[in-house]
């Protein structure tokens, strides 16, 4: 079996290498090529964090297997350095089912959700869309800032933080390591204002989002509120927008930011224009007008770990990179 780590795993694994295979991820998922449960979330009385697991079965000609994703969530993690998520991804060799290679979860997600919302905003914005909005400064701020800049120019790029600081290190390094100009601005509507690309990235457990921050013809990618209790979007935005998917059987069960407005009677379940992956594989309309706004709401999927573990795994072999461990 292969141990990858986190390094190793962002130099196999681009935005751009990832872009594809979410693309493949996705249509295979709305195509019925894919065994996937809804993750499993553990939320012990006697701890602070949590654990959820992700395992699931991709068909395919490649890039295919058995695969899972184990997370723990640690609030503490943050003041002590360390990433808020930690976990592994491990895929089963295809012919055999041994454990094939084990990695780093984090940077698997980090790269694999910014590399979906590439897809979704090649499939979604409109095509001059440029004036970007990011909510949130840290790990998926900075995946989705290079994914944003590789699907479309970017004019302008402002972010909001709730911490001044994190702000100001989300803008130096943008310019230093990408060589991108970032504002800072104090508040999410002033980030909004006249934005036509839009990436919310946060924790926020109440809406940073108001239907009057969104310009007309912008698309959202809202990518942070992955619990059924944490929202970003407040209920009128998103009953104001054409609603998109990752998986409709999870925005259902586990979106705050859908059951809200659900709750509410604002929207029914069939606010869901569709799932990315059937606007993909054409047999759902994507954006229909270029004032219309869209929002793709992005849970996050196991078949996309478990792709990208496969992809990763067979990068590593070909390159010589990880360390191979035996079990017996």
């Amino acid at each position: 079996m292969l141990l990858i780590d986190r390094a190793t795993v962002r130099e196999l694994y681009p935005v751009k290498r990832a872009r594809p295979v979410m693309a493949e991820a996705l249509r295979r998922y709305s195509s019925g090529q894919v065994d996937l449960p809804l993750r499993t979330i553990l939320r012990p009385e006697k701890d602070t964090g949590l654990l959820g697991t992700m395992p699931g079965f991709v068909a395919g000609d490649d890039l295919a297997g058995y695969g899972l994703k184990a997370m723990v969530l640690k609030p503490e993690n943050p003041a002590r350095g360390l990433e808020l998520h930690i976990g592994v991804v491990m895929v089963f060799d295809p012919e055999t089912g041994a454990p094939l290679a084990l990695m780093d979860a984090g940077a698997v997600t980090a790269v694999r959700t910014a590399a979906v919302s590439a897809v979704a905003t090649e499939a979604l914005a409109r095509p001059d869309a440029g004036d970007l909005a990011v909510l949130g400064s840290g790990v998926q701020a900075r995946s989705h800032l290079e994914a944003m800049y590789l699907v479309r120019p970017l004019r302008r790029v402002r972010v909001w933080s709730r911490t001044e600081e994190h702000a100001e290190a989300y803008r130096a390094w943008a310019a230093t390591e990408l060589g991108i100009k970032v504002e800072t601005v104090s508040t999410p509507a002033q980030a909004l204002a006249g934005a036509d690309l839009v990436c919310t990235t946060t924790a926020a457990k109440e809406p940073v989002v108001q239907a009057s921050d969104l310009a007309p013809g912008v698309h959202v990618n809202a990518v942070g509120a992955s619990f059924i209790d944490h929202r970003e979007l407040s209920s009128r935005a998103v009953a104001g927008a054409s609603f998109f998917v990752d998986s409709r059987e999870s925005a259902l069960a586990e979106s705050g930011d859908l059951r809200a407005p659900l709750t509410d009677g604002l929207v029914g379940p069939d606010h869901i224009r569709a799932e990315l992956g059937e606007v993909l594989l054409g047999s759902r309309p994507g954006r229909r007008e270029d004032t219309e706004i869209t929002v793709f709401k992005s849970l996050g999927l196991g078949v996309q770990d478990i792709m990208s573990g496969f992809a990763i795994a067979e990068e590593a072999a070909a390159r010589g990179l990880g360390r191979t461990f035996e079990l017996d």
